[in-house]
């Protein structure tokens, strides 16, 4: 695999979309680089892991064990993010995420984002809305899921 430049992947990801190159350079310093292979594991689901992932290369499933079998719920695009809610408030994992391919993933840790606070509250406050654009959109995604399966249960709202 060739090298990743952390900024740019930053800047085209969903959590860099709003922030300018010199704030993207000063995340990308705190960002670690990781690569994982085909088929492993990145995260398991329950996992009390509180980084935040940032798809940079490849595709990444998001998967849910459902009766004792494995299934995935989404596959990520490069550029998008997972573990918002665990990297605000801590709770464990309520996916695992696992390598279609191999694939390369920003990683931050709650503490490096943290340490910012002080030298770069406007960074912060980007990155928090961009955290919350992340996650309302997920919910808007799963709602529309929802409701399209609903309708074809109930065929009801379209020709089934």
């Amino acid at each position: 695999m060739q090298a990743i430049d952390k900024a740019h992947a930053l800047a085209s990801s969903a959590l860099g979309s709003e922030l300018n190159a010199d704030e993207c350079q000063t995340l990308a310093a705190r960002l670690g680089l990781i690569t994982v292979q085909a088929g492993e594991t990145l995260v398991d689901e329950d996992e009390d892991r509180r980084t935040l992932f940032i798809l940079a290369r490849g595709r990444l499933c998001v998967c849910k064990s459902v009766g004792g079998i494995e299934e995935t719920v989404y596959q990520m695009r490069p550029g998008e993010c997972a573990g918002t809610r665990a990297f605000i408030d801590g709770t464990p994992r309520r996916a695992a995420l696992r390598a279609e391919e191999p694939i390369s993933v920003l990683t931050l840790e709650p503490d490096d984002f943290e340490a910012l606070i002080d030298t770069q509250p406007r960074l912060v406050f980007k990155v928090m809305r961009a955290i919350f654009r992340i996650t309302h959109s997920n919910l808007m995604r799963m709602n529309l899921e929802s409701a399209e399966m609903r309708n074809y249960l109930l065929k009801s709202g379209g020709r089934y």
